[in-house]
């Protein structure tokens, strides 16, 4: 990373123009690198535990004698990931309104994440239904906002692979959130008020079903486990990219400036 041509005859270079100078390690860039590192494997053990933690917080009663707790422990972990990010080029306003934009979902998905244990323990409750459902949208959006962030730190990353990559997952990614998003936002409209469609829906499906001994699995599945099996398939695909993108970060931040610092 050390430069030794005349820099009056040299253009400047990008690390150059964010602040980062190229003539060593700087103590100040070097902590806020060890802080993104950190909140990258927050955020990506944090993903896939927050999201088996609530699932089974709503689903199962294995995690009902911990109460909340499960729910707002691995929400708070993405929400405590996000926040060691804020350090790094804090100068670039770009980045830190897409992390800013991130941490207001997962803000909010601390907030909701109690209903899911409320929602178990009374099913049948109107209004923790309705919570229910705003809480997958939520969640989904986090996700979805999640994915131009990291987009934009990519781009701040000295690694023209990396770049290329992130940019064709990200947006694959926010296409199938964004429809999952809308599909899932018509059903649960439709759920409050439009539920005689839904109904004469599944009958029709049950009507044209091949397997008839079959009928009355179908009707169970619709009746409260469709939603969370949608969400577990759909959710397979942008979950392991962004999983899968995040560690690449990381691993590309470790190796191209740890790496450089330790030759140093």
């Amino acid at each position: 990373m050390t430069m030794n041509v005349d820099s009056r005859n040299t253009p400047t270079s990008p690390s150059e123009a964010r602040g980062v100078p190229e003539s060593g390690p700087n103590p100040e860039l070097l902590s806020s690198l060890g802080r993104l590192v950190r909140g990258l494997s927050a955020l990506f053990w944090g993903i896939p535990v927050a999201l088996v933690a609530c699932v089974q917080t709503a689903k199962s009663d294995w995690l009902r004698p911990f109460g909340v707790f499960p729910a707002l422990i691995t929400t708070g972990l993405l929400y405590y990931g996000l926040t060691l990010l804020e350090s790094f080029q804090q100068q670039e306003r770009v980045w830190h309104v897409a992390l800013h934009r991130a941490k207001a979902l997962a803000i909010v998905n601390i907030g909701l994440s109690p209903f899911l244990f409320f929602w178990n323990k009374i099913p049948g409750n109107p209004y923790f239904d309705e919570v229910v459902h705003v809480i997958i949208i939520s969640a989904l959006l986090f996700l979805l906002l999640l994915n131009p962030m990291l987009l934009r730190l990519a781009l701040m990353l000295p690694d023209e692979t990396l770049r290329v990559e992130t940019k064709l997952f990200t947006n694959l990614n926010r296409y199938l959130l964004a429809v999952t998003v809308i599909l899932l936002s018509v059903y649960f409209v439709m759920d409050e008020f439009f539920p005689v469609a839904i109904e004469r829906g599944v009958e029709l499906l049950v009507r044209v079903n091949p397997f008839p001994q079959k009928a009355t699995a179908i009707m169970v599945l619709f009746d409260r486990g469709v939603i969370w099996l949608i969400l577990f398939l759909i959710l397979l695909v942008p979950v392991a990219m962004t999983m899968a993108l995040i560690w690449k970060v990381k691993e590309v931040i470790l190796s191209s400036v740890f790496g450089e610092t330790n030759q140093g």
